[in-house]
């Protein structure tokens, strides 16, 4: 913890920045007596590996040691095999080395997917990660790893650290291209003429994908401007929204780059994460966390399932939350419904689709009719002002829905 703690201050400082610690620990498992030397070269690392009782190394930090064991064991019987025999063959615990990586930062979307890459890069396996954002915007990133063959910790910081300030100058010079602003984006203009979508930027974060670690699978879903398919950035799992080339247009372009742009700056619990974007023609992607449970409204519909009031109440203070947090940075999401809101494996509700949603204008009203109807408030179908308080209708009939198990008409 003081390490973590020491880590973050360094952060803090941008001469400092990033801040790295890399330690040798120790993981128990379970090994054959009989299996030869040669089946596991890790474990000539380690002095007195056949003394169950000595740790030359402390254990990873945040009680994994025991996901680790599991981990050690399973890797174990791959190599020995499955055997049902009864001779004598002795059983020792092997205290089996791993490295413990922490990486402080700013906090910024894709960084843990970038540690991620850089680390499989350096032909490191990741047994464990742990992500830690603070509320002043920094990041602790801690991974337990294995694959460095040499005993020292020095030689691998200097490798991390030459590999992330690579990947930090590649990013850099990407962010550095001129952008309009957000005002010549919202305005009427025609469909731009170069060969990608200007998106506004700060310079402080970079959205832009390498497609050639981008893995498709299955299409999960379809739309009437675009498709949705599962696959992989690296090794996360992703949602790859995909625009159909023949529906781009002026106002789409102008769509897609809002949507980026509002994504790339919300970071919480229960908004889905932002990944990146491919914004060079005519591949228009924005990839972001997978969602393995699913949307509520599919949940609800067509599985024909139902939640319990408990549950319906999870349900609803996750959905506020999101809101409130996405309300808190003056965004309006404007399309608020139930095929919106998104489950991961352990059903947390998160905000998804932000196609429509705007940055609340500096009056604090807006006209325009967009939404779904049956989800949509008063003032907006009848092309009044309005604000944020449309999103709190929408979320009234999703509360309606919820309770009900009833789809609105």
């Amino acid at each position: 913890v003081v390490t973590h703690q020491r880590l973050l201050e360094e952060a803090r400082d941008p001469a400092r920045r990033p801040a790295l610690s890399v330690r040798v620990v120790q993981v128990s498992r379970i090994i054959d007596g009989d299996m030869d030397d040669s089946c596991d070269h890790e474990m000539d690392m380690v002095a007195s590996s056949h003394l169950p009782n000595q740790m030359v190394h402390p254990p990873p930090a945040f009680g994994s040691s025991s996901n680790l064991e599991a981990l050690a064991l399973e890797a174990n019987e791959s190599d020995v095999g499955s055997t049902n025999n009864d001779d004598d063959n002795s059983v020792h615990l092997v205290s089996r080395p791993m490295h413990e990586i922490a990486f402080a930062s700013t906090d910024k979307p894709k960084l843990l997917s970038q540690l991620t890459c850089l680390l499989g890069e350096l032909g490191l396996d990741i047994q464990e990660a742990h992500a830690f954002s603070t509320i002043d915007g920094y990041s602790l990133d801690v991974f337990v790893v294995t694959g460095w063959r040499l005993v020292g910790t020095k030689q691998l910081k200097e490798k991390i650290m030459e590999k992330f300030r690579s990947v930090e100058a590649q990013a850099c010079t990407v962010s550095s291209a001129s952008s309009p602003s957000l005002e010549g984006l919202q305005g009427g203009e025609s469909r731009p003429t170069s060969t990608s979508v200007q998106i506004p930027s700060d310079g402080a974060d970079v959205w832009e994908i390498d497609l050639k670690l981008l893995k498709f699978g299955n299409k999960v879903a379809s739309g009437s401007n675009g498709d949705l398919y599962r696959g992989s950035y690296c090794i996360q799992d992703v949602a790859i929204k995909v625009v159909r080339p023949e529906r781009i247009s002026a106002d789409m372009y102008r769509d897609f780059a809002q949507e980026v742009y509002i994504m790339r700056k919300v970071r919480h619990r229960n908004v889905v994460q932002f990944i990146g974007a491919c914004t060079r023609q005519p591949n228009l992607y924005i990839i972001t966390d997978f969602m393995s449970g699913g949307s509520v409204y599919d949940y609800l519909h067509k599985k024909g399932s139902s939640f319990k009031l408990p549950e319906i109440l999870r349900v609803a203070t996750d959905i506020s939350k999101g809101m409130s947090y996405l309300h808190q940075n003056n965004i309006i999401h404007r399309d608020l419904k139930t095929a919106n809101l998104l489950m991961d494996e352990n059903k947390v509700v998160k905000v998804a689709d932000f196609g429509v949603a705007r940055v609340k204008d500096t009056s604090g009203v807006m006209t325009a009719e967009t939404g779904t109807y049956r989800w949509m408030a008063p003032e907006v179908i009848e092309h009044k002002p309005y604000d944020h308080k449309a999103d709190v209708f929408s979320f009234g009939i999703v509360l309606w829905e919820l309770l009900t198990g009833k789809d609105p008409l």
